[in-house]
C-alpha cells in the first residue's frame, strides 16, 4: 500500500486564513504552512537489498498503533492550530504509554506532527496533569522543518506535508541508520473547514500514533 499526502503553502493560506494579498501581520502562536509531500509503502515483507528503506539487514517496521479520538476544547482560533490540536495529542499520547505499559523513555523520541512552539506548551502541560513528562524524548515536525531564527516562520510549519515530509526525509531514515531504536509517532490534525470557523464553530483535533522500531531482516540461507 502507498501512502501519501502533500500540503501547500498559498493554497492552505487563502483557504483556511487570509488572501495573500492582504499582507496581514501574523500572531506568534500562527504557523507557516508547509509546501511538501511525503509517501511511504506500507508491506508485510521487508523490503529488497536495494530499497532506500533498508541499511544492510535492517530496516523499519511498524509495531504498534493508537487510534486517535477526537477532541473538542472548544478553541475556535485558526490562528493557533497547534493549541487545538494538542488536547488531541495528548490523550492519544497518555493512551499508547497506558496501553503499552510503557514510559517516555521507552521511546527514543515522541514525534508530534505540527503543534508547534505554542502547541508543544500545551501538550506538556496537559501531559504533566495525567502524570506524564515527555519533555526529554518530545520533538516536533512542525519545529524540526524550518529554522525559526531565519526564517521567521513563528510557531513553527504545518500541514499535511509537514509530518510526512519529516518523517520520510528525517525520521525513518534515522531509524535505519540505527539513531534511534523505538520511536513513536504522532501526527496531529484539525477538523474543520473554510467555513466552519468563520461561522464560530470550534476546531477539534484527532491524532493517530504508530510505534515504529528497527526491524532486523532475518538472514538467508
Amino acid at each position: 500500500v502507498l501512502c501519501a499526502t502533500s500540503s501547500h503553502f498559498a493554497s492552505a493560506e487563502k483557504e483556511f486564513r487570509f488572501p495573500l494579498g492582504y499582507g496581514n501581520q501574523r500572531p506568534f502562536s500562527a504557523t507557516w504552512t508547509v509546501t511538501g509531500s511525503g509517501a511511504c509503502i506500507l508491506n508485510t515483507s521487508p523490503p529488497g537489498e536495494k530499497s532506500p528503506l533498508r541499511s544492510g539487514n535492517g530496516c523499519a517496521a511498524i509495531t504498534g498503533l493508537t487510534a486517535g479520538r477526537v477532541m473538542d476544547y472548544g478553541l475556535k482560533d485558526s490562528m493557533n492550530m497547534g493549541g487545538c490540536m494538542a488536547p488531541a495529542a495528548c490523550d492519544t499520547i497518555a493512551r499508547n504509554l497506558q496501553d503499552f505499559h510503557r514510559k517516555p523513555s521507552d521511546y527514543d523520541a515522541i514525534f508530534t506532527g505540527d503543534l508547534g512552539m505554542v502547541g508543544r506548551t500545551i501538550l506538556f502541560d496537559l501531559l504533566t496533569e495525567k502524570g506524564f513528562d515527555i519533555s526529554s524524548v518530545h520533538q516536533d515536525c512542525g519545529m524540526l522543518i524550518y529554522d525559526p531564527q531565519t526564517q521567521d516562520t513563528h510557531s513553527g510549519g504545518s500541514g499535511c506535508g509537514c509530518a510526512a515530509s519529516v518523517l520520510a526525509g528525517y525520521i525513518l531514515p534515522g531509524i535505519i541508520q540505527k539513531k534511534w531504536k523505538r520511536i513513536l509517532f504522532v501526527p496531529t490534525g484539525a477538523l474543520l473547514s473554510k467555513v466552519s470557523f468563520n461561522e464560530g464553530d470550534p476546531i477539534p483535533g484527532i491524532a493517530h500514533a504508530v510505534v515504529i522500531e528497527q526491524y532486523r531482516v532475518p538472514d538467508m540461507m
